[in-house]
C-alpha cells in the first residue's frame, strides 16, 4: 500500500505544481493585449487590467468589439469565456536578464513562470520596469531596462 500512497502523494504534488503554473500564466496576462471570445459569439480585444483567478473573470481596458464598438473598460465573467488569445506577449525578459547578468554577474535570477527578474535578491524587474528596489544599483538596473525596452520596441 505504501507504493500506492506514494503515487497518490506524488500525484497531489504534481497537481499543485500544475495548478501554480496555470495561476502564474494567468497572472502574466495582466498588462497584455488579448482577444476574448465569449460563448455567445461576442469578441473583445483589449488590455487585461485585472483578473480574478477564482472564477477567471477579467477586466479589459481600451476595448474594441468585433462589430466596431469601442469602450473604456469591459468586465467579462469567466463563465462566459470560451477562448482567450494573447495578441501582444511583449518583449522577452530573458534577453534583459542576460544583459543584466553582464553588469551584475551571478546576481540575476529570471523566474520565467512569474515573468520577473530579481537582481541582487532585492531589485525586482517586470515588463513594467523596476517595481521594487532603491539606491544606485536599482537606478543602474532602471537605466539598463529603459535602454533595452527602447531597443525592443524599435525592432
Amino acid at each position: 500500500m505504501s507504493g500506492l500512497s506514494g503515487l497518490v502523494s506524488g500525484g497531489l504534488w504534481l497537481s499543485a505544481a500544475i495548478s501554480k503554473r496555470f495561476s502564474d500564466e494567468l497572472s502574466a496576462l495582466v498588462g497584455r493585449k488579448v482577444r476574448v471570445v465569449l460563448s455567445g459569439g461576442a469578441c473583445f480585444e483589449g488590455i487585461v487590467v485585472a483578473l480574478n483567478p477564482a472564477d477567471y473573470s477579467i477586466w479589459l481596458s481600451d476595448v474594441r468589439e468585433k462589430d466596431g464598438g469601442v469602450y473604456d473598460k469591459v468586465f467579462i465573467s469567466g463563465r462566459s469565456i470560451e477562448c482567450l488569445f494573447v495578441l501582444e506577449a511583449g518583449p522577452d525578459l530573458s534577453k534583459l536578464a542576460e544583459r543584466l547578468n553582464k553588469v551584475f554577474p551571478n546576481m540575476v535570477r529570471y523566474i520565467k513562470e512569474a515573468d520577473v527578474i530579481i537582481v541582487m535578491d532585492r531589485i525586482r524587474v517586470t515588463r513594467d520596469g523596476v517595481v521594487e528596489g532603491t539606491g544606485p544599483a536599482a537606478e543602474r538596473v532602471k537605466k539598463i531596462y529603459e535602454e533595452w525596452l527602447s531597443e525592443e520596441t524599435k525592432a
